[in-house]
């Protein structure tokens, strides 16, 4: 929508020469005139809104997203839609109605998903502010792979409505709406607006002492046998920042070792398909493939996908097939439900309201396109803390030796967002934060 964002950066000229003074100005539209955009599954008024899906390849969205709303309200100007997953399901930006989208470091890598399309622009310094969504790194995976910051917030502060999918059932507790900036003190003015009234809940006017923050730090998750090892690259970075912060601030990074977030893929996959308090089953995925059609049969799809007959992409029909083999073991899925619960009490109790945890934000840096099918639960590293509903920061730390992003992500305990952003804010200024792309 670039003519009509023009229009609107003149309107704001106009208001500017002609308006009140700036304070009154920045306190009534704290955003005025900054360009966002905004992944394509979040409705844009009069943009495209198929969440990659074929037989959405002709819905424009009539009205936005309560988000889009309430950022258009601050002043920011929306320049377009960026790519998605088909149905956000998947951590590769690829779908029958776009195509591929790429990594603005190197063309042959991926961007991640969901949010992939997001992190691309962010990370090629065509946007300055994104909208995305996570519910089990959506947000972070691409911040991450793509350089930028990224933050998930702590379950339930920000509205999810006015995208598709949205979630249902116990899914609301999980899926999380939140910014993608290039800079990391971008991240809290954005979140506030965002938030609206739910901001009350964050503790985002709070002063933080860096030096009475008690770190904790996990090199890995503890061996899963569905997950790769974390690249040494990245565990290098990781003890950089411990060493950093034992140095410039005098702390003492606690090194921990939780022994359940090595069943973090199978804590997520079985309390994303579990019942809520109501007794409501999760939304099958078949069924959002489907689009209130009838569900897709994912067997069915597989056979057609071989022959170049299907209009889905192999993730999501993988994921359709998978999606019935976790309904199998419905004893082995309450232990797991009961292990997430557990390991949830766990993470407070260690958090405490004064901690944040030092995590890899992904086994490994951006991989190569289509590689992820090889290794699909590779995710699980962001995807445990959205089913144990903490706050999550994704923090770039420059760029490896093949010119990639590296990053690492900071957790805190429920509502304490601010200490996350915090510790952002301060390794940005220590690490360089976001590189320009081709800079190296």
């Amino acid at each position: 929508r670039f003519e009509e964002a023009l229009q609107e950066a003149q309107q704001v000229d106009k208001l500017l020469s002609e308006g009140p003074g700036d304070d009154c100005l920045e306190e009534k539209f704290p955003l005025l005139g900054v360009p966002i955009t905004v992944k394509e599954a979040f409705s844009l008024y009069g943009m495209p809104n198929t969440s990659g899906l074929v037989n959405r390849r002709n819905v424009i969205a009539t009205s936005d997203a309560t988000v889009v709303s309430r950022l258009k309200q601050a002043g920011a100007i929306p320049l377009g839609v960026t790519n998605c997953s088909e149905l956000c399901m998947w951590y590769e930006s690829s779908n029958r109605v776009y195509g591929r989208t790429n990594n603005p470091y190197d063309l042959q890598r991926t961007v991640g998903g969901s949010s992939g399309g997001e992190g691309s622009v962010l990370g090629a310094a065509c946007s300055v502010v994104g909208v995305g969504s996570d519910i089990g790194g959506s947000i972070r995976m691409p911040a991450f792979f793509n350089g930028v910051f990224g933050h998930k917030p702590t379950t339930g502060v920000v509205p999810n409505d006015g995208q598709f999918p949205n979630a249902h059932g116990v899914r609301t507790s999980f899926l999380c709406t939140g910014p993608m900036c290039r800079y990391a003190e971008d991240l809290e003015p954005v979140l506030r607006v965002m938030a609206g009234p739910g901001v009350s809940k964050l503790k985002l006017n709070e002063k933080v002492s860096l030096e009475k923050i008690k770190f904790h730090c996990m090199d890995h998750d503890g061996g899963s046998i569905f997950v790769s090892p974390v690249d040494k690259e990245l565990l290098q970075a990781q003890r950089k920042v411990v060493e950093h912060l034992e140095s410039d601030l005098g702390v003492q990074v606690q090194r921990v070792a939780i022994h359940k977030m090595k069943y973090s893929f199978q804590i997520w996959s079985a309390m994303m398909s579990s019942k809520d308090s109501e007794g409501q089953e999760a939304q099958r995925f078949t069924d959002l493939l489907g689009d209130h059609g009838k569900p897709v049969w994912p067997l069915w799809e597989l056979m057609k996908w071989l022959v170049g007959m299907s209009s889905h992409t192999l993730p999501a029909i993988a994921l359709g097939l998978t999606e019935k083999v976790v309904n199998l073991n419905l004893s082995g899925k309450a232990k797991l439900v009961s292990m997430g619960k557990s390991l949830q009490e766990e993470m407070e109790a260690l958090l405490g309201q004064d901690g944040v945890l030092l995590y890899p934000s992904h086994p490994t840096i951006a991989p190569k396109h289509n590689s992820p099918i090889c290794m699909p639960f590779n995710f699980a590293y962001t995807a445990i803390f959205n089913v144990l509903g903490l706050p999550v920061t994704q923090c770039p730390l420059g760029l490896g030796s093949e010119g990639l992003p590296l990053g690492i992500q900071l957790v805190a305990a429920a509502y304490n967002d601010h200490l996350t952003l915090a510790v952002a804010r301060y390794l940005e200024k220590a690490f360089g934060g976001w590189v320009l792309p081709g800079k190296v």
